[in-house]
C-alpha cells in the first residue's frame, strides 16, 4: 500500500532527498514532498509531524549552503551557462538585493525557486561570512519547513477523506498558494 511507504523512516529519507536536489535542480518537487508528508502526519500521525519539519530543514539548509560553497569555490562567471544574458541578469538582481539587506533577503529567497539558488551562490562568491550566512539560512530553512508542513497538516485537518484525498489537496493548495506568491513578487518587481 502506498501510505505504508509513506508513513514508514524512509519517506523522510526520500522528502529530504528531495529538499535537498530542489536546491540545485529547481524542478524536483522538494516542497510538494515536505507538504505531503505534512498532510500524512496530521492524518496517520506518521511520520511525526516535527520529524518532517527537522528532515526538512536540514535537507533544506544543508542545499542551500552546499550552493554557497559552490558559489565560493567557483564564483559566477566560471561556465559558460553563467555566461548567458538572462543568468547574468538573474545573479546581478541577487547581487544588489544581498547588499540591500542579507537576512531578508535569504529568508524571502527560501520561497522562490530560482531566486534562491542565484541567491545562494551569490552569497558565496561574495564572500557573506560563513558563520552568518549559516545562522541565517537555517532559520529561513526553518521557518520554509514548518510552513510547507503546516499547510499540508491543516489542509488535512480540514478536508475530511484521510490520507488519499488529504494529501493531493494539500498539494494542490500548495501549489496554489505559491503561484499566488510568484504572482505577488513579480508584480512587486514592476
Amino acid at each position: 500500500m502506498p501510505t505504508d511507504l509513506l508513513s514508514s523512516p524512509w519517506a523522510l529519507v526520500i522528502m529530504s532527498a528531495l529538499v535537498l536536489g530542489d536546491a540545485f535542480i529547481v524542478v524536483i518537487p522538494g516542497e510538494i514532498a515536505v507538504t505531503a508528508l505534512g498532510a500524512l502526519a496530521s492524518t496517520t500521525g506518521a511520520p511525526a509531524l516535527w520529524a518532517v519539519i527537522v528532515c526538512a530543514a536540514a535537507a533544506a539548509a544543508a542545499g542551500d549552503t552546499a550552493c554557497y560553497l559552490i558559489g565560493r569555490a567557483v564564483g559566477t562567471d566560471r561556465w559558460r551557462w553563467m555566461r548567458a544574458r538572462r543568468v547574468r541578469h538573474a545573479l546581478e538582481w541577487a547581487r544588489r538585493r544581498l547588499d540591500a539587506g542579507t537576512a531578508t533577503v535569504l529568508f524571502t529567497a527560501r520561497f522562490v525557486p530560482f531566486a534562491r539558488l542565484a541567491i545562494n551562490l551569490v552569497a558565496g562568491a561574495s564572500r557573506i561570512h560563513a558563520g552568518r550566512y549559516l545562522l541565517l539560512v537555517s532559520v529561513a530553512a526553518l521557518g520554509w519547513a514548518a510552513y510547507q508542513a503546516s499547510v499540508g497538516a491543516l489542509v488535512a485537518a480540514l478536508v475530511p477523506g484521510g490520507p488519499l484525498v488529504a494529501v493531493p489537496v494539500s498539494v494542490a493548495v500548495a501549489v496554489g498558494l505559491g503561484a499566488v506568491v510568484d504572482l505577488v513578487s513579480r508584480r512587486a518587481r514592476r
